[in-house]
């Protein structure tokens, strides 16, 4: 029952209220982020694979200017990183938008992160579980570790929590979000990972031998 009712009914109304008490915060937030960002603008729309793969816009505000080199290309995510864009990033400021797609119903408030569209060839049948439930702000993945994992160990947390979705445990990623988000534990401000797609690539070429199993070693 939750998860085919209440879970949704919870989402729409606090993203509601959340949205309505934080109005202030996103303003400001959004006229800082204007200036900072040198014309570039306060947010930035990305698609990604909901529920079921369905392609959505995911709402970000954007911590990065769109500056570019001599040939005009974009210069490191490093050199365009405002420090208002590190400061979003770092109190997870720059998910809040988000909100307004848990309001849609596009995303909930608990689920498996939305990524890139480009990583959906490369999934396992097991992988693809994550897309058994919307997507979320937050979720079992982030909160055992976000970056800092395996692609794998992240993805066997996103297929764990689309077995065994509940209200326990929901109520358990919010408290361990919190909890993270205080002590600023996972965050990566500029991270430089190896994408998901070029991961498996190199995997099934030989060129990556590790696995959840090493991990655990």
């Amino acid at each position: 029952m939750y998860k085919h009712f209440f879970k949704r009914f919870f989402d729409f109304w606090i993203s509601l209220i959340a949205l309505i008490c934080i109005s202030p915060i996103l303003i400001v937030v959004t006229i800082w982020l204007h200036f900072a960002n040198k014309g570039a603008g306060a947010f930035f729309f990305q698609e990604r694979p909901g529920k079921n793969g369905k392609i959505i816009k995911v709402i970000k505000y954007k911590s990065m200017t769109d500056e570019r080199d001599a040939n005009g290309n974009l210069l490191p995510d490093a050199d365009r990183l405002t420090k208002v864009g590190k400061f979003v990033r770092s109190t997870s400021i720059d998910e809040l938008p988000q909100l307004i797609n848990v309001l849609k119903g596009d995303m909930a408030l608990i689920g498996p992160r939305p990524l890139l569209v480009k990583y959906l060839p490369y999934y396992s049948e097991r992988e693809q579980l994550r897309h058994m439930v919307r997507p979320g702000i937050t979720g079992w993945a982030q909160v055992h570790g976000r970056n800092h994992v395996l692609w794998e160990e992240r993805f066997e947390y996103d297929a764990y929590y689309a077995e065994h979705l509940s209200f326990a445990l929901d109520i358990k990623i919010i408290f361990m979000t919190i909890k993270n988000v205080l002590q600023r534990k996972d965050i990566e401000v500029a991270p430089n990972l190896m994408d998901f797609d070029e991961y498996r690539r190199q995997q099934m070429e030989g060129k990556i031998f590790r696995s959840v199993a090493d991990a655990t070693i």
